[in-house]
């Protein structure tokens, strides 16, 4: 009964006006079963398709928008009667096989025939006027994996705020977070904003992207406080404490389920001279550098598909290994700054440089310059984490009420 309530009223928003100054509520999916599997958003046809029979539609997806049966959303939405006019491609491009940052020129779908804007072709991050003229409402069905400074949302957030300045409508087709069971790292500081960090949230914020788009309506974050009409279609049988495996890789450089539990912990590496992985089998799951010499592990990174030109390329680095970590202790250690300072102090006691462009790129990472001074003062990876404790809490206060699965 409470499912039936929601959908009326996200209908009557949705379909009332897409260009109305409203949001819609969104409500908790029945209670999970153990014994079923996750159902996303995508697969809720019932839910969706009678909400966009008749509209124009703009579908932010790549290749993370399958469902268990291997169609892609684009052919569901399709085969049910729904127009999309237009398909939006963020980093990596619709395929997921570009390089992290490689610009990637818009196109048209071989399948479909439907045009792809590309929002990361170097030029803008938004959508041109002409493209947003062209439909009624976008929907995102996208991968997200919970961290502050991976792009998927903040491309769904830029897509909301080019709604809510052409008053348009706006769905998520919900999935699963990989890391919605951890919630760590410090705010951002909004004077770090950039293409790492978009809103005021925890490095790791377990949040799905539903949830996260329902916040950012609610807290008044798009551009000018404005508010859309906003549906999530939310994922079933699901709870923060579900331990879901993603059925493809979210990205090149996050291959397996380890990496992208790691990623919280490792990710801080890109705003320095060591190398992560890239261009090896295990990126984000090992760490090096030339100059780490009394270390037993090593690996060189070679230029390969999705990491064209890796940091540290051709060299052999000598570092530490975590691959074969237990991939529940991954997830128990939330962000580990063990393995950065580790690095530093290793590579400044040998006078070798660890930043990369004056910290800049760290601190945006971090979303702050405060753990770069700790670092730097020589504390431990426990006294630094006791720093952020305080936003945790008052951010875990802050999202309940846009939260829809259970605690």
């Amino acid at each position: 009964m409470k499912m039936i309530k929601y959908v009326s009223i996200v209908a009557m928003a949705l379909l009332a006006a897409c260009g109305a100054k409203a949001g819609a509520p969104g409500t908790a999916p029945a209670t999970p079963s153990a014994e079923q599997p996750v159902v996303v958003g995508a697969e809720r046809t019932q839910i969706y398709v009678p909400l966009l029979k008749g509209k124009r539609i703009a579908l932010l997806s790549n290749q993370t928008g399958i469902l268990p049966d291997g169609r892609h959303v684009l052919d569901v939405m399709l085969e049910n009667g729904l127009n999309v006019v237009t398909i939006f491609s963020p980093e990596h491009g619709f395929r997921g096989k570009a390089d992290a940052g490689e610009h990637v020129a818009s196109s048209v779908d071989e399948k479909t025939g439907i045009p792809i804007a590309s929002l990361y072709d170097g030029k803008s991050h938004m959508p041109k006027a002409e493209t947003m003229s062209g439909f009624d409402v976008i929907v995102t069905d996208i991968q997200d994996v919970g961290l502050r400074f991976y792009t998927y949302y903040i491309t769904m957030i830029n897509l909301m705020d080019a709604a809510a300045t052409y008053g348009k409508g706006f769905v998520v087709l919900d999935r699963p977070n990989p890391n919605i069971m951890t919630v760590d790292g410090p705010i951002l500081d909004m004077k770090l904003k950039s293409g790492v960090g978009r809103l005021p949230i925890p490095t790791v914020y377990g949040m799905t992207m539903g949830e996260l788009a329902k916040m950012a309506v609610g807290e008044g974050w798009l551009v000018d406080g404005k508010k859309i009409p906003l549906t999530v279609v939310p994922c079933d049988n699901y709870t923060r404490h579900t331990r879901y495996t993603l059925p493809v890789a979210p990205s090149p450089n996050l291959p397996n389920m380890l990496s992208i539990y790691l990623y919280p912990s490792t990710c801080y590496f890109e705003g320095t001279t060591v190398s992560l992985g890239r261009g090896t089998p295990w990126p984000f799951q090992v760490y090096g550098h030339p100059a780490m010499t009394k270390r037993e592990f090593e690996f060189t990174p070679r230029s390969v598909d999705g990491a064209k030109n890796p940091p540290q390329l051709d060299n052999l680095c000598h570092g530490v290994d975590l691959h074969n970590m237990d991939p529940e202790q991954a997830i128990a250690q939330g962000i580990n700054l063990e393995y950065v300072i580790d690095a530093y102090n290793d590579l400044t006691s040998h006078g070798q440089e660890f930043y990369l462009n004056k910290a800049n790129f760290f601190d945006k990472l971090m979303g702050t310059t405060r753990v770069r001074e700790m670092i730097a003062q020589g504390k431990t990876a426990r006294e630094i984490k006791a720093t952020w404790q305080g936003d945790v809490y008052r951010f875990k206060q802050e999202r309940r009420p846009y939260l829809i699965y259970k605690e």
